[in-house]
């Protein structure tokens, strides 16, 4: 089985479109990935148009009513893939709760109508480099323990740097900016190909 995995679209911002050669390799793929930042709904609709399948989240540029989780799962041949944008780690935010101010609507039956939960401090916030690793690991390792998959491999976006390491002991994987998005240098995606548990992935320029 063969994933496409890309992320940071940003589109129409501050590139036109993805590349040609790119959405070739989607629309060969037999599932997508797709790690955030996708800008606009229209965008949205392009990927899952052309895609097979799509497996997507949410990004820090994009707008609340394209309804995409904060983090996500799929698992395919024995691989969970848990894809989260990585501007956050939630693990942290949730280790220092002290930091996290909440507000919750109660109703007379006990019913709860309204939660709200806002950060009160940078605790969770990525800025890149180990920080960012970290969340998607740790994001990867929380949520891969609910899924059904023997092995499990993080994905995420947000700072537009190809990434493939292991990271405490969990496959990373960030597949840089589909379009080129500053501040990446040229415009990067992965395939992924996955079989018997095992994953085996390349990196692809246009």
């Amino acid at each position: 089985m063969e994933l496409a995995v890309i992320s940071d679209s940003h589109v129409p911002e501050r590139e036109t479109a993805l590349p040609a050669k790119f959405r070739e390799r989607v629309a060969a793929a037999d599932h997508t990935i797709h790690a955030g930042d996708f800008e606009t709904a229209d965008v949205l609709d392009d990927v899952r148009d052309l895609a097979a399948g799509l497996t997507a989240v949410h990004g820090n540029v994009d707008p609340d009513e394209l309804g995409l989780p904060a983090v996500a799962a799929v698992t395919f041949e024995g691989v969970t893939f848990v894809v989260t944008h990585g501007t956050i780690n939630p693990v942290a935010a949730a280790v220092d709760a002290r930091h996290v101010d909440t507000e919750m609507e109660v109703s007379e039956k006990g019913e709860i109508p309204s939660f709200e939960a806002r950060l009160e401090s940078d605790t969770g916030l990525v800025l890149g480099g180990d920080q960012w690793a970290d969340a998607v690991a740790d994001t990867a390792r929380a949520r891969g323990r609910t899924e059904p998959g023997e092995t499990v491999v993080g994905i995420g976006g947000h700072t537009h740097v190809v990434e493939d390491t292991v990271h405490e002991g969990v496959r990373v994987l960030n597949p840089g900016s589909v379009t080129g998005a500053d501040p990446a240098e040229r415009a990067t995606m992965m395939t992924v190909t996955v079989e018997d548990a095992e994953v085996d992935v390349a990196h692809h320029e246009a």
